[in-house]
């Protein structure tokens, strides 16, 4: 046979495969019906073994393992039609409806933000492109910043989540698991480091230099170029500045944004010092209580699986069924737990989807813990 003739004979199995397929999916939709009928749940681990077990053997040893694949995908598929049949409303998913039966159009203009560090940081830079009349709170903690807001101090927070160069800001995941918020918005700010002293000081008198940990890893390259120069952490960027205008040395330098040195009357005494020019940290705003604006397109989630094979993977094929992109998948330990890790979600899509409460609702009811941080848009 030649080619044509080869691909007229798939075209046919093809096309015998699509309606069997469909007949298929239309016999799961009435399996969903009679284990609705006895309250069973979707997932029946033994009887897909069972086939799993028999296709392979009907493949034979020269195709089994792409059977094997077919069949997980074939499962993967049935069980997310059968959710969106069986699975009822949750607290969650009558929260998120709620929510945007009549969506926010516009967000606030005007707010009180908590932000980290002091005037000049970048969370400060941040919270001015988030919001165009900010009253602006600082706080010396990431975590007080989740605390004024969860306790109504401040209706809004800034924080930064993570940077293209130096990943992700590890404190404030970790914080994430012990409050109560939602992410209403973000943002991605390109950022520039400056090394600024005071005035007159010359790059080589300088002994010690200062700024928070993930600027100093922004920074790596320029540092290492620094050999027997001090490094210390401080909590902020603007805090590190500000300190070394009010020193009384003149042989220590702070690692920050060039708008701090006329804040507080340094010099730039070397610009755009971090190791990527193409440099961004991305922060999310904050809210007590859920908020959804019209035209939202990223969902982040919060989750842990049972500590066993394949729990990950069935949480991520539940994703890929809706042919939604997880644009983000970070872990993280879970204290007091050797080995056992919680899982965080960013995807590329929407509460206003019909498919998307479905699947929320899925991977709540999967998980054996599960927390919706918010849909929210991000800007640049």
């Amino acid at each position: 046979m030649n080619l044509d003739e080869i691909r007229g004979k798939i075209n046919n199995i093809d096309d015998q495969m699509v309606d069997l397929f469909v007949e298929r999916m239309k016999l799961a939709s009435e399996i969903a019906g009679a284990k609705a009928e006895k309250n069973l749940p979707v997932l029946d681990l033994k009887r897909e073994n069972d086939v799993l077990k028999k296709v392979m053997d009907r493949a034979g040893e020269d195709f089994e393992l792409y059977a094997n694949t077919l069949y997980h995908t074939m499962f993967d598929v049935s069980r997310s039609y059968q959710a969106g049949l069986l699975i009822k409303e949750t607290p969650l998913s009558e929260e998120i409806l709620a929510n945007i039966k009549e969506p926010r159009l516009e967000f606030p203009r005007k707010a009180v933000v908590a932000c980290q560090g002091t005037e000049g940081s970048y969370a400060a830079r941040a919270c001015g492109k988030l919001f165009s009349m900010p009253n602006t709170m600082f706080f010396n903690s990431f975590e007080s910043v989740f605390n004024a807001v969860e306790r109504g101090l401040c209706q809004y927070g800034v924080l930064p989540i993570e940077n293209s160069s130096a990943g992700s800001v590890s404190e404030v995941y970790d914080l994430m698991v012990s409050h109560k918020f939602y992410i209403v918005r973000s943002l991605k700010l390109h950022i520039n480091h400056a090394l600024l002293a005071k005035q007159g000081v010359q790059l080589s008198q300088i002994k010690e230099i200062i700024s928070h940990e993930q600027a100093l890893s922004q920074c790596s390259e320029f540092l290492k170029s620094m050999p027997g120069v001090k490094v210390t952490i401080f909590e902020n960027t603007a805090t590190a500045a500000k300190y070394v205008a009010e020193s009384d040395r003149t042989d220590i330098a702070a690692i920050s944004s060039s708008e701090c040195a006329g804040l507080y009357g340094l010099s730039i005494i070397k610009d755009d010092v971090q190791n990527n020019q193409n440099n961004y940290t991305r922060f999310i705003c904050i809210a007590k209580s859920m908020e959804i604006y019209a035209g939202s397109g990223k969902i982040s989630l919060m989750l842990s699986v049972a500590h066993k094979p394949g729990s990950l993977y069935a949480m991520i094929g539940k994703i890929a069924c809706q042919g939604i992109n997880l644009c983000k998948l970070e872990s993280r330990p879970i204290p007091g737990k050797d080995f056992e890790f919680r899982f965080y979600f960013d995807l590329d899509a929407s509460v206003f989807s019909k498919d998307v409460i479905t699947l929320l609702k899925d991977m709540e009811l999967a998980a054996d813990k599960f927390s919706f941080l918010g849909c929210y848009s991000e800007i640049v």
